[in-house]
């Protein structure tokens, strides 16, 4: 069976949960390289009830990844323009399953008319996020301590006008 990518619903907050906390634990072990002070932090808000409520925000756009019926992935982007979550489970890597969720993200930011979206990355997704389009922009320290990259898409781009890859901003007039 393939993969299905629906908006989360209420019932999803405790397997988005355990897709979030196993993402963390066991995927970016480059990132918190087991230490217990970052992962406390990181981790701290990682709880069903917290899920929940960024699911039930209106100013939140949240999507779940299922496979066999089980849910495989998570993304949460806000209407400013912020992809604030993209986890998929350690077995789920490389199968497709975020750049599904990374396309429905995308699309909902356009039907909003975000023009740009932005992101802080891991060390562990930071190719993941170049193949899909973004410009890292540099490096940024985040709330839990570790450092991420910054990076940014911009939505519906001019193919005569790309964007070069060390600035911060498209470069391109206004036309």
């Amino acid at each position: 069976m393939g993969i299905t990518i629906r908006p989360a619903a209420d019932e999803d907050a405790f397997a988005a949960c355990d897709v979030l906390r196993r993402s963390i634990l066991e995927c970016c072990v480059q990132d918190h390289q087991h230490c217990p002070s970052i992962l406390d932090a990181w981790l701290g808000n990682k709880t069903p009830q917290n899920v929940a409520g960024w699911f039930a925000s209106p100013s939140n756009y949240t999507v779940v990844a299922e496979r066999d019926g089980a849910v495989i992935g998570v993304a949460l982007l806000n209407q400013a323009g912020k992809l604030s979550l993209c986890h998929v489970l350690p077995e789920a890597l490389h199968r497709g399953v975020g750049k599904a969720l990374l396309a429905a993200v995308e699309s909902q930011a356009r039907a909003w008319g975000v023009s740009v979206l932005r992101l802080n990355s891991t060390a562990t997704a930071h190719d993941f996020f170049a193949r899909n389009g973004y410009i890292n922009a540099g490096k940024e320290k985040s709330c839990y301590g570790v450092e991420c990259d910054f990076f940014w898409k911009k939505l519906n781009v001019d193919p005569a006008c790309e964007p070069a890859t060390t600035k911060r901003f498209c470069a391109c007039s206004a036309q």
